[in-house]
């Protein structure tokens, strides 16, 4: 099974899940819990309900009822310890260098969970606009036939240019360059630039694409108004495995354990 759960857990349960479970699955608590950090600062958050979250990786997150980030965090690489003192259930991360020492006091357990999330082995990472640049340059008909990339990143008096060629009819073209999808602000940053080499060189002697996967509605009309174009382009891909030696790898360093005694 990939989900176990405990709810409203014993102590002496909780401990023995936890030992089980820790080393192949993300462990998710809803707890009553204080916290205590010690590190490049020092910090105390008293008393209340949280979202406790550990990764077979050494990652640990809290997270209150309220803002996206997590109020206390620890990354991957940092080793986690337990034990029970004092009727709680005490959560040690031990984080070397730099030093970082994030200590929960779980006062009241609601719900423990553990999931062996196997999402690992791949991971599609799409390319920046830099390499969508790079990609270019390499291939210049992904444009058009014809056109011939000159110089990246050409700083005018109203911006940076991304890429800055010219077409088989000698004109200036001038390509702004986003890797997801194209609005309105895009379109005016092409225009400023178009503008600008209008006034230098002459309103037929300039042409502005812009280059996206895709567009708005709104982007689309006001590049038909504006007289400008688009190309629809896909920024690079990039495969990176995470393999499962890896994985390995971060469940021998960071070794979770049951502890009577803090190392």
């Amino acid at each position: 099974m990939k989900v176990h759960f405990l709810h409203k857990p014993d102590i002496k349960n909780l401990e023995n899940f936890i030992k089980k479970h820790a080393s192949d699955s993300i462990i998710i608590l809803l707890s009553r819990c204080s916290v205590i950090y010690d590190g490049r600062a020092k910090s105390t958050l008293n008393e209340g309900d949280r979202v406790v979250m550990i990764k077979p990786d050494g990652s640990l997150l809290i997270h209150k009822n309220k803002k996206r980030e997590p109020v206390n965090w620890q990354p991957p690489g940092s080793s986690i310890f337990y034990k029970v003192e004092n009727k709680n259930f005490i959560i040690k991360s031990i984080r070397k260098k730099p030093r970082e020492v994030l200590e929960i006091i779980a006062h009241k357990i609601y719900h423990a969970c553990a999931f062996r999330c196997e999402d690992y082995e791949e991971l599609n990472l799409t390319g920046s606009e830099e390499e969508m640049a790079d990609m270019i340059f390499k291939n210049p008909k992904l444009i058009e036939e014809g056109f011939s990339p000159l110089s990246k990143e050409y700083q005018i008096p109203t911006g940076i240019i991304d890429i800055l060629g010219k077409d088989k009819n000698n004109n200036w073209v001038i390509l702004e360059l986003k890797r997801r999808r194209a609005d309105l602000q895009s379109v005016s940053q092409l225009k400023r630039y178009v503008e600008y080499f209008k006034n230098k060189y002459g309103e037929k002697r300039v042409r502005g694409i812009l280059v996206a996967p895709s567009l708005t509605t709104g982007a689309l009309n006001l590049l038909k108004s504006e007289n400008l174009e688009f190309k629809k382009i896909n920024p690079p891909k990039k495969d990176q495995t995470l393999s499962k030696k890896l994985s390995k790898k971060y469940n021998t360093i960071n070794k979770t354990a049951i502890l009577d005694e803090w190392l």
